[in-house]
C-alpha cells in the first residue's frame, strides 16, 4: 500500500509586507506633510502707507497655521543699500511639531532719521519665513514690497487773515495758505474746523469757518494745523480777543396744561420715557434735548466743500419771542425743575406762516427730531448751516437745492413749541452760533466778503 505524506502549507508573506509598506508609506507621507509643508506664511498689511515722515508707526499681521512661524523681517531699501528695521525670531515648542506662535501683530515705529535715509523713493521689505523643513531646513518663506517716498519735510503755514474779534455764540474765518491739500484747518480751543479751498483761487489757498461756543469765556488755543500724508504737522498760532457778549436769562413756567398738549406727541416717538407727566417732560427737556441736538451736530460732519450762500441770511418776517443763548429756568408749580439753553431765535407771525430758505444751500434733513418737532437743516458749504423747526409742514426733502427766499414749509407748533412760531438756529461745524450776525449785511461785509476779497490779492 502506498503511503501518502501532507505537507504543511507554506503561508505567503506578501500581506504582511504590503502592510508595512502602506503603514510606511502613510507613516512617511504624514511625516513630509506635516515637517515638509509648503504653504507659506501669510502678511496682512493692506494699509502700508504711500508716505513715511520723520516717524511713522506701522502695524503689520503674520501668521502660519502649519509649521508655525519662526521669523520676521522688515527692511527699508534705498538705493541698493538696505536698512534692517526690525528682526523677529520666534520660538520653537520642544515636544511639539509646532512653534508657540503661528499668529502674530507686529507693532513697529520708523525713524527714518534714526535709519539714515534720504527725501525720495524706497521700497519697505517684509519677510516672514516658517517651521517647515523645506528648503534645505530654511522653511518657506512670503516676501511683501511696498514702495513709499520718504518725506520729513513739514508742511508750510502763511497766515492771510485771522479774526481779530469774536463774542461767545459768534462766528469769525481765517484764511491761509499752505502746500499741502491732505489735511488742515483751525482749532479753537480743541474744536477742529476744517478749511476749504477758495473758489476761483489758487489751490494753495484756504478758509475756515470757526465758532466760539455760547458758554466760552476765553480763547485757550487758536491754532492753524495742517498734516501732509507723511504724517508731518506745522501748527501756527493766531490770537483773536473775546468780546464780551450779552445773555438774557427767562424764567419759563411749565403748566400742565402745556404738559397734557405735549407729552402724548414725545410718548409717540420716545416710547421709553417713564414716570408721571413731569418726570416725561424732564426727560425730554434733558435727555432727548441731549439726543437731538448730537444728531443735529453729526449732520454737520460732512459739509459741501463749496460756498453756496452769498449776502445776508433772510430773517423770517415776525417778531421776536426769543433769542439766542437765553439761559431758561424752567418752574412747575412755583418750583425749578430744570434749566436749558436756547440755541436759536425764535419768531412768531400768523398762523402757518410760510419760511423762506435763509440763504442758497442744500437740504440735509427734512423730518422730525424731538424737541424741535418737524425740522428742516440746510448745508451752505463749507460748514455753515441754517435749521428750521416746529414746522406745520416741509415742503423740501434731502437733496432738494433751494435759493434764496424758497419755501421751505410753513411755521407751526411741532415738537417743544408752546405757539405757533418758528425756531431758526445757525451752525458753524456743529456749533451753535447766534442769528443776528448773519442776517446783518455790515457783519458779513466786515468779517467774510472784505477779506475773501484782499485774500485774492
Amino acid at each position: 500500500m502506498a503511503r501518502f505524506t501532507r505537507r504543511k502549507k507554506k503561508r505567503s508573506s506578501f500581506p504582511f509586507f504590503f502592510i508595512l509598506l502602506l503603514i510606511l508609506a502613510a507613516g512617511g507621507g504624514y511625516a513630509y506633510l506635516t515637517f515638509f509643508e509648503g504653504e507659506p506664511p501669510q502678511i496682512e498689511a493692506h494699509n502700508l502707507p504711500p508716505y513715511l515722515g520723520k516717524k511713522t508707526n506701522l502695524s503689520i499681521s503674520i501668521s502660519d497655521m502649519k509649521s508655525g512661524l519662526r521669523s520676521a523681517t522688515v527692511s527699508l531699501i534705498q538705493e541698493g543699500k538696505e536698512k534692517q528695521i526690525l528682526t523677529k525670531e520666534f520660538p520653537k515648542k520642544e515636544s511639539d511639531t509646532k512653534a508657540e506662535n503661528s499668529q502674530e501683530t507686529i507693532n513697529i515705529e520708523i525713524d527714518t532719521k534714526k535709519l539714515g535715509v534720504k527725501e525720495g523713493d524706497a521700497t519697505l521689505k517684509i519677510v516672514v519665513s516658517d517651521y517647515s523643513m523645506r528648503g534645505l531646513l530654511k522653511g518657506n518663506h512670503t516676501e511683501l514690497s511696498h514702495n513709499v517716498v520718504i518725506d520729513t519735510k513739514p508742511p508750510k503755514i502763511n497766515i492771510i487773515h485771522s479774526e481779530r474779534y469774536i463774542k461767545p455764540g459768534g462766528a469769525g474765518i481765517v484764511i491761509y495758505r499752505t502746500d499741502t491739500n491732505s489735511g488742515h484747518g483751525v482749532r479753537v480751543n480743541g474744536i477742529f474746523y476744517p478749511g476749504f479751498p477758495l473758489i476761483d483761487e489758487s489751490t494753495d489757498k484756504y478758509i475756515s469757518y470757526i465758532a466760539l461756543p455760547y458758554h466760552a469765556d476765553t480763547i485757550t488755543e487758536s491754532l492753524i494745523i495742517a498734516e501732509d500724508a507723511a504724517g508731518n504737522k506745522t501748527t501756527k498760532p493766531f490770537a483773536p480777543i473775546v468780546k464780551k457778549a450779552k445773555q438774557k436769562r427767562d424764567r419759563i413756567n411749565v403748566g400742565i396744561g402745556f404738559l397734557s398738549k405735549k407729552i402724548p406727541e414725545f410718548e409717540t416717538h420716545y416710547p421709553e420715557m417713564q414716570g408721571d407727566i413731569v418726570q416725561k417732560y424732564l426727560y425730554t427737556n434733558s435727555t432727548v434735548r441731549a439726543m437731538n441736538n448730537k444728531k443735529i451736530h453729526d449732520l454737520c460732519m460732512d459739509p459741501g466743500p463749496r460756498q453756496l450762500w452769498s449776502g445776508r441770511f433772510l430773517r423770517m418776517a415776525g417778531s421776536g419771542k426769543a433769542g439766542f443763548a437765553d439761559h431758561r429756568t424752567y418752574y412747575h408749580e412755583n418750583k425749578a425743575i430744570d434749566k436749558q439753553v436756547h440755541l436759536g431765535m425764535d419768531i412768531a407771525s400768523t398762523k402757518h406762516a410760510p419760511v423762506k430758505a435763509a440763504n442758497t444751500g442744500i437740504v440735509i434733513y427734512s423730518d422730525y427730531l424731538g424737541i424741535y418737532g418737524n425740522m428742516v437743516m440746510i448745508d451752505h458749504g463749507q460748514g455753515i448751516f441754517s435749521l428750521y423747526s416746529h414746522l406745520s409742514q416741509s415742503n423740501v426733502s434731502p437733496g432738494d437745492s433751494l435759493n434764496k427766499g424758497d419755501i421751505l414749509g410753513n411755521t407751526g407748533i411741532s415738537g417743544m413749541a408752546g405757539g405757533d412760531h418758528l425756531h431758526f438756529s445757525m451752525l458753524v461745524n456743529g456749533i451753535f452760533v447766534t442769528p443776528k450776525e448773519w442776517w446783518d449785511q455790515h457783519w458779513i461785509d466786515v468779517t467774510i466778503d472784505g477779506p475773501l476779497v484782499d485774500a485774492k490779492f
